[in-house]
């Protein structure tokens, strides 16, 4: 049995104007109640941030973001600081989320400079990882999570590891309904362990949280969560809706 404590992390993405944020985000409060069982993260727009931080004020339910930009300050039209989320009290933050590489080009080496910049400032990142169709097909998806892992991770030291969680997210199953199989998803997590294994320790590999971030909703989750390596879930479409993103935390309450 796993000492790692499930998270379940809700990525809003584009979605909700900042009064629908604060509806949706106090009927999950209510719902899940004072529970510690597991972690419960909700990411809403920038827009959002404020409004919704202060909806969860003491609640068991962290803020986190859904980007960052690695410098603290300048001239980044647009762009938000790790101090600017910190002082909203976000907890948690996104990086190198799949839409984040494919829309605007993230390379690896500028998600690396954002976890880098995370991690000193505080903030957990979750750093996303993950493979297209495509790759999937050529059988690149081991090499392409390696890629991704080790960029990300270069220069994060053993001491800030136990900061950061990981979540991969197979690119043909965000949004598409599409879902990896559980032992596809289970192959995939014991690899990313091992990897960090190599680089950082057994002991330090174990504490690692990595989520699951690839259609995952109540129906299928039991049987994902009850995976060795899989520790939670980054969850798209099912943390729009109350019901099912409590049902998720439920589910995960129940795989410990």
């Amino acid at each position: 049995m796993s000492s790692r404590k499930k998270l379940i992390a809700g990525n809003w993405k584009m979605n909700k104007t900042s009064s629908d944020a604060v509806a949706l985000v106090q009927e999950i409060v209510a719902a899940i109640g004072k529970q510690t069982d597991v972690d419960v993260v909700v990411c809403p727009p920038f827009t959002s941030l404020e409004s919704v931080g202060k909806a969860l004020d003491g609640s068991v339910v962290k803020l986190g973001a859904q980007n960052v930009h690695p410098e603290p300050s300048g001239a980044y039209t647009g762009e938000t600081s790790v101090g600017m989320l910190r002082a909203l009290f976000s907890s948690y933050v996104i990086i190198g989320h799949s839409e984040r590489r494919t829309y605007f080009q993230e390379s690896d080496g500028f998600i690396n400079q954002k976890v880098l910049a995370a991690l000193k400032g505080q903030l957990k990142p979750i750093l996303c990882v993950g493979e297209t169709l495509g790759q999937r097909e050529s059988g690149q998806t081991l090499r392409v999570v390696q890629t991704q892992l080790e960029g990300g991770l270069e220069g994060v030291s053993k001491d800030q590891l136990t900061s950061v969680v990981v979540a991969y997210e197979p690119v043909w199953a965000i949004g598409t309904g599409k879902v990896a199989t559980t032992e596809q998803a289970q192959e995939v997590h014991a690899f990313i362990r091992s990897l960090l294994a190599k680089t950082f320790g057994d002991a330090m590999a174990e504490k690692v949280r990595i989520l699951y971030g690839g259609s995952m909703k109540p129906a299928n989750a039991p049987e994902l969560l009850g995976q060795k390596d899989i520790d939670g879930g980054l969850i798209g479409g099912a943390s729009l809706e109350s019901r099912s993103f409590v049902d998720l935390v439920k589910a995960a309450a129940s795989s410990r």
